[in-house]
């Protein structure tokens, strides 16, 4: 008896997670082009005029670190909210124990 597809291997909720983790990421790329002006914004105010290309490398450097956190996170919560970590805990710890009865290290 085969167990029926769950989590992302049912392509009707594959498609509904990857949407709303595509959702998720547009936003947050609003919320990362945000924090580049705000950064940009406050080292012009607390140094006064900026050389354009610290501008550009703040804003960069800035927007794109967020964009990449919202990233990861959205993966992670993607991974646990579709049972994908359940199963990979549940394959380990079958192994584990089949190696601990063999006396296996």
């Amino acid at each position: 008896m085969e167990k029926p597809p769950g989590g992302l291997d049912d392509p009707d909720y594959a498609a509904f997670a990857w949407a709303r983790y595509r959702r998720l990421l547009g936003w947050m790329a609003l919320v990362a082009a945000v924090a580049a002006g705000v950064a940009v914004a406050v080292l012009w105010w607390w140094v006064g005029p900026l050389p354009i290309h610290v501008a550009i490398a703040t804003a960069l450097g800035v927007g794109f670190t967020v964009l990449m956190a919202a990233a990861l996170m959205g993966l992670v919560f993607l991974s646990s909210g579709t049972g994908h970590d359940e199963e990979v805990e549940r394959a380990d710890l079958g192994e584990d124990a089949q190696a601990w009865k063999n006396g296996d290290s």
